[in-house]
């Protein structure tokens, strides 16, 4: 159950957008990649445990099938992927598929338990990997080891992000929402492990309507109250001053109006800026969505789905959606005014929500941008996945 989404690339795209780096008619848009059904682990709140059966048989995505999906991805303007599974890391070609992605002009992220880090974060550096997600379920390493079912993976874990951080690539942990979690012991113990920062995600009980698992229906750990759920979102938002915090205020905000059954102030922005791309090339305007839009070779007479969306409180999506909302209208005007429709220019800067993102990204990206951004050295990608 983990954070599915490179926050600081998502800040970025917003960023970008809404100061001219994207063209006046298409916004970056993000898709996380998931490239195999198969996990080593056996966390209690996620249906890919390794305890769990398969639905259906071990599937991997095909790396000449992906990297002819790329340009048709390109022109969709998807610019940024994250690699996720299952665990990505038992993917025999994981390396290769970073690199064609670098190659192919994509930014690239990654999200893992943390076991096979000693044998591929330098071959993923040096494939082009911009940054790497690490699962933490605790605090206390021996209840994250335990909930993992992987004795050891702490150590692995250590050694994996500081090799990650010696190759110049930055490692946010990823925090699912659970009764696992102390808010008030995790930047110490993230900082013992050498954590850049932190995103969280909520937990899902409900079956999504994709071939994602990440969800569990009966584990007791992620069956929180209202007033838990809530309680999680001011302990995320008051560690902001103790840690560095990836998810923005804004969309801490939004969840906590979901939680509480309230209308949402930004609609999702999933089939239209944000995708979901399995092992089979289908592509989903979103994991939890009941059919896929179609193939992913297919992309280019897709629709884009822009009919609003709030059935979910999944953070990438909630994420995505307030740094992005508002340069998206920002670029829909634009184009208006250039086809010289003024009243469609003003009522789409008028639209509800509008005015919050930008504020968001004012707060969450502007000065992340020009504080935290560093220049580092590159490897050149090998498409061949050749260390």
């Amino acid at each position: 159950m983990d954070a599915r989404v490179q926050i600081d690339d998502m800040l970025d795209a917003g960023y970008d957008a809404a100061n001219g780096h994207a063209s006046r008619t298409a916004v970056p848009a993000v898709c996380d990649v998931s490239v195999t059904n198969v996990c080593n682990a056996a966390c209690d709140f996620c249906g890919f445990s390794r305890d769990r059966k398969l639905a259906g048989p071990r599937r991997y995505l095909e790396l000449e099938a992906f990297r002819r999906a790329l340009p048709v991805m390109r022109r969709r303007r998807i610019r940024y992927l994250t690699f996720q599974g299952g665990e990505p890391l038992v993917h025999p070609q994981i390396v290769s598929l970073v690199a064609s992605a670098t190659q192919a002009g994509m930014q690239c992220g990654l999200i893992t338990n943390g076991w096979f880090l000693g044998r591929y974060v330098e071959p993923l550096a040096k494939a082009g990997l911009s940054r790497l997600l690490i699962s933490i379920d605790s605090a206390e390493m021996a209840a994250h080891e335990l909930n993992r079912g992987l004795s050891g993976l702490g150590a692995r874990i250590r050694d994996g992000v500081a090799a990650a951080r010696a190759l110049g690539v930055p490692v946010c942990a990823s925090v699912t929402v659970s009764r696992l979690v102390r808010y008030d012991a995790l930047p110490d113990a993230l900082a013992a492990l050498g954590f850049d920062c932190v995103s969280f995600s909520y937990p899902r009980r409900a079956p999504f309507g994709s071939t994602s698992l990440v969800y569990d229906e009966d584990s007791s750990l992620i069956d929180l109250s209202q007033d838990e759920l809530i309680d999680a979102l001011h302990q995320i938002a008051s560690m902001k001053k103790r840690f560095r915090v990836l998810d923005p205020g804004a969309a801490l905000a939004e969840v906590e109006r979901f939680v509480r059954g309230e209308a949402q102030r930004v609609p999702c922005i999933g089939g239209f800026k944000y995708f979901y791309v399995d092992w089979n090339l289908d592509i989903w305007r979103c994991e939890a969505w009941h059919e896929p839009m179609g193939s992913v070779f297919d992309l280019d007479s897709i629709p884009d789905r822009r009919e609003p969306c709030n059935a979910c409180m999944m953070s990438c999506y909630r994420h995505a959606s307030v740094l992005m909302h508002g340069a998206i209208c920002v670029t829909d005007a634009a184009r208006a005014l250039g086809d010289r429709h003024f009243a469609d220019a003003v009522s789409t800067l008028f639209q509800q929500g509008v005015a919050y993102s930008l504020w968001a990204l004012a707060v969450d990206a502007l000065p992340r941008r020009m504080l935290l951004r560093t220049a580092r050295p590159r490897a050149h990608a090998d498409p061949s996945g050749r260390a």
